[in-house]
Protein backbone atom coordinates (compact mmCIF):
# COMPACT_ATOMS: atom_id res chain seq x y z
CA UNK A 1 0.00 0.00 0.00
CA UNK A 2 1.31 3.42 -0.95
CA UNK A 3 2.68 5.54 1.87
CA UNK A 4 3.68 9.19 1.62
CA UNK A 5 6.25 10.85 3.86
CA UNK A 6 6.65 14.62 3.80
CA UNK A 7 9.65 16.66 4.87
CA UNK A 8 11.00 20.18 4.51
CA UNK A 9 8.53 22.25 6.48
CA UNK A 10 9.62 24.98 8.85
CA UNK A 11 9.37 28.64 9.79
CA UNK A 12 10.35 31.46 7.46
CA UNK A 13 9.83 35.18 7.11
CA UNK A 14 7.60 36.63 4.41
CA UNK A 15 9.40 36.55 1.10
CA UNK A 16 11.36 33.46 2.08
CA UNK A 17 11.47 30.03 0.46
CA UNK A 18 11.00 26.43 1.45
CA UNK A 19 11.23 23.19 -0.48
CA UNK A 20 8.93 20.38 0.54
CA UNK A 21 9.68 16.78 -0.37
CA UNK A 22 7.37 13.80 -0.52
CA UNK A 23 8.82 10.30 -0.55
CA UNK A 24 6.52 7.56 -1.76
CA UNK A 25 7.19 4.14 -0.28
CA UNK A 26 5.92 0.56 -0.69
CA UNK A 27 4.61 1.19 -4.20
CA UNK A 28 6.33 2.87 -7.18
CA UNK A 29 5.16 6.48 -7.30
CA UNK A 30 4.88 6.53 -11.08
CA UNK A 31 1.56 4.71 -10.76
CA UNK A 32 0.04 7.79 -9.14
CA UNK A 33 -0.71 11.40 -9.74
CA UNK A 34 0.84 13.22 -6.78
CA UNK A 35 -0.07 16.55 -5.31
CA UNK A 36 -0.06 18.82 -2.33
CA UNK A 37 -2.89 19.96 -0.15
CA UNK A 38 -2.79 22.29 2.82
CA UNK A 39 -4.85 23.19 5.81
CA UNK A 40 -4.58 26.70 7.17
CA UNK A 41 -5.51 27.35 10.82
CA UNK A 42 -9.26 27.31 11.21
CA UNK A 43 -9.90 26.34 7.60
CA UNK A 44 -10.69 23.21 5.66
CA UNK A 45 -8.11 21.26 3.73
CA UNK A 46 -7.64 22.45 0.15
CA UNK A 47 -5.78 20.93 -2.75
CA UNK A 48 -3.19 23.36 -4.09
CA UNK A 49 -1.06 21.61 -6.69
CA UNK A 50 -0.79 18.42 -8.70
CA UNK A 51 1.49 16.63 -11.11
CA UNK A 52 0.55 13.76 -13.39
CA UNK A 53 2.15 10.31 -13.29
CA UNK A 54 4.60 11.14 -16.05
CA UNK A 55 5.19 14.71 -14.95
CA UNK A 56 3.79 16.13 -18.17
CA UNK A 57 0.85 17.91 -16.57
CA UNK A 58 0.86 20.21 -13.56
CA UNK A 59 -1.80 22.30 -11.86
CA UNK A 60 -1.91 25.09 -9.27
CA UNK A 61 -4.57 27.06 -7.51
CA UNK A 62 -4.60 30.73 -8.38
CA UNK A 63 -3.09 32.02 -5.14
CA UNK A 64 0.19 30.10 -5.60
CA UNK A 65 0.70 30.42 -9.34
CA UNK A 66 4.09 31.94 -10.13
CA UNK A 67 5.35 31.31 -6.58
CA UNK A 68 5.19 27.52 -6.14
CA UNK A 69 6.59 24.86 -8.47
CA UNK A 70 5.81 21.15 -8.31
CA UNK A 71 8.14 18.55 -9.79
CA UNK A 72 8.81 14.85 -9.50
CA UNK A 73 11.68 12.41 -9.81
CA UNK A 74 10.14 9.00 -10.39
CA UNK A 75 13.53 7.28 -10.22
CA UNK A 76 13.69 8.43 -6.60
CA UNK A 77 9.95 8.10 -5.90
CA UNK A 78 9.98 11.71 -4.77
CA UNK A 79 7.85 14.75 -5.47
CA UNK A 80 8.92 18.28 -4.61
CA UNK A 81 7.13 21.55 -3.97
CA UNK A 82 9.38 24.57 -4.29
CA UNK A 83 7.74 27.48 -2.49
CA UNK A 84 9.10 30.96 -3.13
CA UNK A 85 7.99 34.43 -2.07
CA UNK A 86 6.03 32.97 0.82
CA UNK A 87 3.33 35.06 2.47
CA UNK A 88 1.65 34.65 5.87
CA UNK A 89 -1.44 33.23 4.16
CA UNK A 90 0.67 30.22 3.15
CA UNK A 91 0.90 29.15 6.79
CA UNK A 92 -0.56 25.73 7.48
CA UNK A 93 -0.01 22.00 7.44
CA UNK A 94 1.02 20.73 4.03
CA UNK A 95 0.06 17.22 2.98
CA UNK A 96 1.41 15.11 0.18
CA UNK A 97 -1.47 13.39 -1.59
CA UNK A 98 -1.84 10.76 -4.29
CA UNK A 99 -4.45 9.47 -6.69
CA UNK A 100 -4.41 6.32 -8.80
CA UNK A 101 -7.51 7.47 -10.67
CA UNK A 102 -7.30 11.12 -11.66
CA UNK A 103 -4.73 12.62 -14.03
CA UNK A 104 -3.98 15.79 -12.08
CA UNK A 105 -6.74 16.71 -9.66
CA UNK A 106 -6.76 19.80 -7.47
CA UNK A 107 -9.87 19.20 -5.40
CA UNK A 108 -9.02 17.67 -2.04
CA UNK A 109 -11.77 15.06 -2.24
CA UNK A 110 -10.21 13.47 -5.33
CA UNK A 111 -7.07 12.40 -3.47
CA UNK A 112 -7.28 8.92 -1.91
CA UNK A 113 -3.93 8.69 -0.11
CA UNK A 114 -2.63 11.30 2.33
CA UNK A 115 0.63 11.74 4.17
CA UNK A 116 0.91 12.85 7.79
CA UNK A 117 1.70 16.45 6.93
CA UNK A 118 4.49 18.93 7.56
CA UNK A 119 4.03 22.36 9.10
CA UNK A 120 4.86 25.61 7.35
CA UNK A 121 4.82 28.90 9.23
CA UNK A 122 5.33 32.26 7.55
CA UNK A 123 5.62 35.24 9.86
CA UNK A 124 7.75 38.33 10.41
Amino acid sequence: QLQLVESGGGSVQPGGSLRLSCLATEVPSDRYAIGWARQAPGKEREGISCISKDGEHTGYIESIKGRFTISRDNAKNTVFLQMDNLVPEDTGVYYCVASATWVCPLQAWRWDTWGQGTRVSVSA
